[in-house]
C-alpha cells in the first residue's frame, strides 16, 4: 500500500512489477484498486503497473472542487511523471476511468488502451430528457418552501441515477460534470491501438457505443462477451485476462 501527493491530494495507490513498459489501471465511478489488483497480478511479470484510487475513490482524497475528466487527466499526468511514467503508457480503464485515459492519450499520447465499458459519448437527449431535468429543478425550488423542505431530501434520494444518488457533496457536482462530458469529438485523433471489450447485455454504457468508438477511433477493435454486463472484465476475470495477454504479448 503507497501514498503520494499530488496537485495536494493524497493518493492512494499500488505497484506492482519491477520491469517492462508502463501500465496504468483505471477504475470505474464507485470503484477502488481492488476492481483491478487481478490484472496487476496477472501483468506484474512483464510490466510495471500503477493501480490508482482516482480522487475521490477507494483511500485517496477528494478534489477540493468539482472536477471533469481532463482535471483527472492532469492529476494523472502530473502523478505519472512524478514516476518518471509519462511517456506512452498503456492504458487499462472501466467505465469512468476510460473517459481519463481517452483524455490523456489525446492530450499527451498512449501506447495501447484497453478500454471495457467505456464511458465517453455521451446519449442524444430528446424531449422527454429535458421535461425530466426541468421538472426535477422545479420540484427542488417548490421543496426549499420551509413547509416542504422535510420531503426534499426524500425527492433528492429518488432522483438521477444510481451513481449520482451514492455520491454526495463535491463529488456528486463532479459526477454531473463528467457525464455531460461528450468526448466524441476527440476520438478521431486517439490513432493508439485499442482494445474495446463491452458486455453485449451492458445498460450502463451499451453495446452501441462500442460499436461508435470503433468507427470514430483510427485504430480500435471491438471485442464482444456474450450474455454479459457493465462489468464484464471482472466477472469473467480469466477470460478479460486471456484478451489482455493476446493483445499486450508484442510488449513483453
Amino acid at each position: 500500500m503507497s501514498f503520494i501527493t499530488v496537485q495536494d491530494i493524497k493518493l492512494h495507490y499500488e505497484k506492482y512489477g519491477r520491469k517492462g513498459k508502463t501500465v496504468v489501471l483505471l477504475h470505474g465511478w464507485g470503484q477502488n484498486t481492488e476492481m483491478m489488483a487481478f490484472i496487476g497480478e496477472f501483468l506484474k511479470s512483464h510490466f510495471i503497473v500503477y493501480n490508482i484510487d482516482l480522487p475521490g475513490f477507494g483511500q485517496s482524497e477528494e478534489p477540493p472542487v468539482a472536477w471533469d475528466a481532463n482535471d483527472y487527466c492532469e492529476l494523472l499526468h502530473d502523478f505519472l511523471l512524478k514516476k518518471k511514467a509519462a511517456d506512452q503508457p498503456i492504458f487499462i480503464a472501466h467505465s469512468f476511468g476510460c473517459r481519463i485515459a481517452l483524455r490523456y492519450a489525446y492530450k499527451y499520447g498512449a501506447w495501447k488502451m484497453v478500454l471495457t465499458g467505456a464511458a465517453g459519448i455521451r446519449d442524444k437527449r430528446g424531449i422527454d430528457y429535458y421535461a425530466k431535468v426541468y421538472s426535477y429543478k422545479l420540484g427542488k425550488k417548490i421543496m426549499s418552501i420551509r413547509p416542504l423542505q422535510k420531503y426534499k431530501e426524500e425527492m433528492m434520494k429518488n432522483a438521477g441515477s444510481e451513481d449520482y444518488r451514492n455520491s454526495s457533496g463535491v463529488m456528486r457536482e463532479t459526477f454531473v460534470k463528467v457525464v455531460n462530458e461528450d468526448l466524441k469529438d476527440i476520438l478521431k485523433d486517439i490513432d493508439c491501438e485499442t482494445l474495446l471489450v463491452f458486455g453485449e447485455k451492458d445498460e450502463a454504457t451499451p453495446l452501441e457505443k462500442g460499436k461508435m468508438m470503433e468507427k470514430l477511433m483510427p485504430d480500435a477493435t471491438l471485442v464482444v462477451f456474450e450474455n454479459d454486463d457493465h462489468y464484464a472484465y471482472i466477472n469473467e476475470a480469466q477470460r478479460f485476462n486471456m484478451v489482455l495477454d493476446a493483445f499486450l504479448r508484442s510488449d513483453y
